[in-house]
C-alpha cells in the first residue's frame, strides 16, 4: 500500500504541473487584456500602462512568466489581482467560508436524500416508490440549476415572498435574528445545488445496487438462510458503494470551488462567482490560482478514491 501510494504521488506531480503549464499557456494567449480598463481613462498615460504592465510581469515572455508563477505558487504566493491589486490568496479565503457553507450545505443535502431515496427505490424496482423516485432523479438531472434557481425565485421570492432572491453578502450572525436571515438567504441556493446533486447520486445509487442484486454471492447467501436485511446490509450495500465512492470523491473539490451558475443566479459571494467575475476582467492570477486549486483537489480526492477501494472491497490488492 505504501510503495502504491508513493508510486501515485509521484505521478501525481508531473500531472499537475503538466495541467498548470497547460492552463496558464491557455490563459496566457486568451483574448482579453488585463489592464484593458485604463486604455479609456484619459488621466492614465501610455507611458504608466506600460510601467504597469511591467511591474506585473506581462512584458516577459510566456515561459518566464509561467517559471515565475510556479516557483510562487510552491511558496505559497499566488501573485496579486490585476484588478483588486489583492493577493490572490486572500480573496478565495475570503470568498471560501460562503461556499463551504452554501455548496457543501448543499451537498451534504444530495447525500441525506440520495442515499435512502436511492435504496429504497432499487429495494422496490418497478413499484410506486420506485417509479416516483426515478421521476424525481429524472426531472431535477434534467433541469439545469440556472432554470431551476430562477424558478425557484419567481415562485418563492417574487409570488410567496418567503426568502430574498439575492444574497446578502454584508450580513453577519451575530444574534438569533441575523442566523435566521442567513438560513432565509441560504435556503433557495441550497436547495437548488441538492436536490442536483440528489438526483445525479440517487440514479447512480439506484443502478448500482440494482446490478449487486442480481449476482450469485446475493443467491449465495439467501440459500445459506441470511435475512434480507442481513444481505442488503452485509453484502450488497458494500459492494454497491465501490463505484458511488468515485463519483462522490470527484464530486468534493465542487465544494470548495464553489458552484458557478448557481451564485451567479442567487448573487452568493463565492469562490464561483470570484472565477466569473475574474474571467470576465481576464485576471489571470486569480483565475489561474482557482483552477489549479481545483485540479490539486482533483488528484487528491481521486487518490483518496483508489485507497478507499482497498477498503471497501477485500478484493482490491495494491502490488508495488
Amino acid at each position: 500500500m505504501k510503495t502504491y501510494l508513493l508510486k501515485r504521488l509521484l505521478i501525481s506531480i508531473p500531472t499537475l504541473i503538466a495541467i498548470s503549464l497547460v492552463i496558464f499557456t491557455i490563459l496566457a494567449l486568451a483574448p482579453g487584456d488585463p489592464l484593458g480598463e485604463f486604455a479609456t481613462n484619459p488621466a492614465i498615460t501610455a507611458e504608466v500602462r506600460e510601467n504597469l504592465r511591467r511591474s506585473f510581469g506581462l512584458d516577459q515572455p510566456i515561459h518566464i512568466r509561467y517559471m515565475k508563477w510556479a516557483l510562487a505558487f510552491f511558496t505559497g504566493d499566488m501573485g496579486y489581482s490585476f484588478t483588486s491589486r489583492s493577493p490572490v490568496i486572500d480573496l478565495i479565503l475570503q470568498r471560501l467560508p460562503t461556499t463551504l457553507w452554501v455548496v457543501g450545505s448543499a451537498y451534504l443535502l444530495g447525500i441525506l436524500i440520495a442515499f435512502p431515496l436511492g435504496i429504497l427505490s432499487a429495494l422496490n424496482r418497478y413499484s410506486l416508490v420506485d417509479k416516483l423516485t426515478t421521476t424525481f432523479a429524472f426531472l431535477w438531472f434534467s433541469l439545469p440549476t440556472f432554470f431551476t434557481g430562477i424558478l425557484f425565485i419567481i415562485i418563492f421570492s417574487v409570488q410567496l415572498n418567503w426568502f430574498p432572491f439575492i444574497y446578502n453578502s454584508t450580513l453577519r450572525v451575530t444574534d438569533w435574528n441575523s442566523f435566521i436571515a442567513q438560513i432565509k438567504q441560504s435556503i433557495m441556493p441550497i436547495s437548488v445545488l441538492g436536490l442536483y446533486q440528489a438526483a445525479i447520486l440517487m440514479r447512480f445509487i439506484r443502478s448500482s445496487i440494482l446490478e449487486q442484486l442480481y449476482q450469485q454471492y446475493v443467491r449465495t447467501a439467501y440459500a445459506k438462510g441470511l435475512s434480507k436485511f442481513t444481505v442488503i446490509k452485509r453484502h450488497v450495500l458494500r459492494n454497491a458503494l465501490i463505484p458511488v465512492v468515485t463519483l462522490v470523491a470527484l464530486d468534493i473539490p465542487a465544494v470548495f470551488t464553489g458552484a458557478l451558475v448557481t451564485e451567479q443566479v442567487f448573487r452568493v459571494p463565492g469562490i464561483g462567482s470570484l472565477l466569473i467575475d475574474s474571467i470576465y476582467r481576464s485576471d489571470t492570477p486569480v483565475v489561474m490560482g482557482i483552477t489549479f486549486i481545483y485540479a490539486v483537489l482533483i488528484v487528491i480526492f481521486n487518490l483518496m478514491a483508489d485507497l478507499l477501494y482497498a477498503i471497501l472491497d477485500p478484493r482490491v490488492k495494491y502490488h508495488p
